[in-house]
């Protein structure tokens, strides 16, 4: 039986192979600090499990509407309007399976095979995974250094724009955990509006700050009539397992996305949605929860600033940092940066993802960087993990 012959252009998320590997190292005995996979080995808000058990014990185990169930559209709505300082009725709200499939379904109701998609490298892999998949055409954008982290070399990426039908932005961006200005959100509004780009606005790590303000590039002016945000609840509410999220999008394209739902899933578990309610209702879980990732962020910067050759900035949001590896990696006598990564693990157990997993390196690049997730480990394990790698590393000079 032979395979289609778009499964040979379908990616992966690559941090689950470096999963693999640590998985099969801790398996020999060896100690593991998990740094590589964006999960949070944090609990679920109590009162969030108890809606749910709540919604199976009252029936709530069957289909449901395509879109979603009424009172999880109107409360998301409500909750999403309200943080990004938009008016937005629950017409536009069609619930998911998670916050991937809205990457999905944004390429299937707006993407022809051939069209150019802007897409940000480094930048969450699924998104050239799925551009790939089907048919269209990859249109990579690049980051430079800056003094605080990264931002958008928006130069080429208004080079780029008039060979493009489709924008694919990660504000609080995953896996560098840079954040766009202002000044630099407004540039991208204004290259999508004068080349008619359809935008996807990935809003994953909305909530996931540690100081200042979240703002969504679909509240600019002229933006709502042409971007899907993403929104998810696994970040903000600790429920990557639960799989619930919602693509805000305009009318017609709300209305395309929900009959995409139907062929592909018919709908989200019904008692989850019930749950999703309950968060929205009472959020005060999620607070906890940011001050914990908040005390690991603390610490991992920490802890990094005392590991020879690593630099990187301290990120308000996300729950990543990217750090320059360029100079530990000459110390340890490694050119690549895969078999850095490999023997920090086999010599130190501190296990991550390096910026291959995040797309192909472009031209031009001279350093290299690793992503370190500090989601799923304890802020006395990263002090522990990441002084052994300062160790390892300095013995070598």
């Amino acid at each position: 039986m032979a395979l289609a012959a778009r499964m040979g252009r379908l990616g992966t998320e690559t941090a689950f192979a470096v999963s693999a590997a640590a998985a099969e190292w801790g398996s020999r005995g060896n100690r593991v600090y998990p740094f590589h996979l964006g999960d949070i080995d944090l609990p679920t808000p109590a009162n969030i499990v108890e809606a749910m058990d709540r919604a199976i014990t009252d029936g709530k185990t069957g289909y449901c509407p395509a879109a979603g169930i009424p009172a999880l559209r109107e409360a998301l709505a409500d909750d999403i309007g309200r943080a990004r300082g938009m008016d937005i009725g629950a017409e536009r709200i069609v619930v998911q399976p998670g916050g991937k499939p809205v990457i999905t379904k944004f390429t299937q109701a707006l993407v022809d095979p051939g069209d150019g998609v802007l897409f940000p490298n480094p930048g969450y892999p699924i998104y050239e995974s799925q551009i790939e998949y089907y048919g269209a055409t990859p249109l990579p954008y690049r980051y430079v250094p800056t003094t605080t982290g990264f931002a958008i070399d928006l130069d080429q990426l208004r080079e780029l724009a008039p060979s493009a039908t489709a924008l694919v932005y990660n504000d609080l961006q995953n896996p560098l955990a840079c954040e766009s200005s202002d000044e630099e959100r407004r540039a991208i509004a204004e290259i999508a509006i004068e080349n008619d780009l359809s935008v996807l606005s990935d809003e994953a790590y909305f909530e996931m700050r540690y100081s200042g303000r979240s703002r969504s590039i679909a509240s600019l002016d002229g933006m709502a009539e042409r971007t899907v945000i993403l929104y998810t609840f696994s970040k903000r509410f600790a429920m990557t397992g639960w799989r619930l999220g919602c693509a805000v999008a305009p009318p017609e394209i709300a209305t395309a996305m929900a009959r995409i739902n139907t062929n592909d899933e018919s709908c989200t578990t019904h008692f989850v949605q019930e749950a999703g309610v309950e968060a929205l209702r009472d959020p005060s879980g999620a607070a906890a929860l940011l001050d914990e990732l908040r005390a690991r962020r603390d610490a991992t910067v920490a802890a990094l600033a005392e590991v020879p050759g690593v630099s990187c900035a301290t990120p308000e949001a996300t729950f990543y940092v990217f750090p320059d590896v360029t100079e530990a990696m000459a110390i340890t006598g490694h050119d690549d940066v895969a078999d850095f990564a490999t023997a920090a693990l086999r010599s130190t157990g501190v296990s991550f993802c390096t910026r291959r997993h995040f797309g192909r390196p472009r031209p031009g690049e001279t350093t290299e960087h690793v992503r370190f997730a500090y989601s799923g480990i304890g802020t006395d394990d990263i002090s522990e993990g990441l002084g052994r790698l300062g160790e390892w590393i300095g013995s070598h000079r």
